[in-house]
């Protein structure tokens, strides 16, 4: 049983305001330093063996303070990369809800292929299939990937089988965790969009010590 950790990047200026897809030079911002940081103290205690990340900056960086806690290094995979979202790349959402194709995009996203881009389907398939990859090499293990929204809710579905057009049904917060545990017989999914305690991923008897107080 190989637990895979589905990580959506920390904070940057741009979430949840414009679509940034595959652009370079999108980096956290102050609240997205704070909340990488707090990460790895989440996962302390959490055996984690290897690090993934998408190559864009914004999930590298949230990579980093855990990768630095664990004396890891991290191994960038193009198949983790955001949605190439063509021709939408750079707008505003605010922008985008006035267009016919985004009502599409809530209603029926598997019907989507953005104009000049992937289509949702595409982004799923080469997602999941870097996700066995990776959890092939990492048999019984704990493995931390560090990757987009869209992407985490992607595999999510896969992995809960659910139908793609439910795909808006799941919320993956800047900086959650997502834990499934891959293996013989079906997946179990053991946290979904998790921004709190994590203790329910160390092992037994390796609770995270409490701090005192006073």
């Amino acid at each position: 049983m190989t637990v895979v950790l589905l990580i959506r990047h920390a904070h940057t200026d741009t979430a949840g305001k414009r679509l940034t897809g595959w652009s370079r030079g999108v980096h956290l911002n102050e609240r997205g330093v704070r909340e990488a940081s707090a990460l790895a103290e989440r996962l302390d205690g959490v055996p984690i063996s290897a690090i993934y990340a998408s190559p864009l900056e914004r999930c590298r960086e949230t990579a980093s303070p855990l990768a630095r806690a664990r004396g890891l290094s991290i191994s960038a995979r193009r198949g983790l990369l955001e949605v190439d979202y063509g021709e939408w790349t750079g707008r505003t959402i605010a922008g985008l809800r006035r267009t016919k194709l985004w009502r599409v995009v809530q209603h029926a996203p598997s019907r989507i292929r953005f104009p000049g881009g992937e289509s949702l389907l595409d982004v799923q398939a080469r997602s999941v299939a870097e996700v066995e990859r990776i959890a092939s090499a990492h048999a019984r293990e704990t493995v931390a990937i560090v990757t987009h929204a869209d992407v985490v809710r992607l595999v999510v579905a896969h992995y809960a089988g659910m139908p793609l057009d439910d795909l808006q049904r799941l919320v993956v917060d800047p900086a959650s965790v997502s834990a499934i545990a891959l293996g013989e017989g079906a997946a179990r999914l053991l946290k979904v969009n998790d921004t709190g305690d994590l203790d329910a991923l160390r092992p037994r008897g390796r609770a995270k010590p409490r701090k005192l107080r006073g």
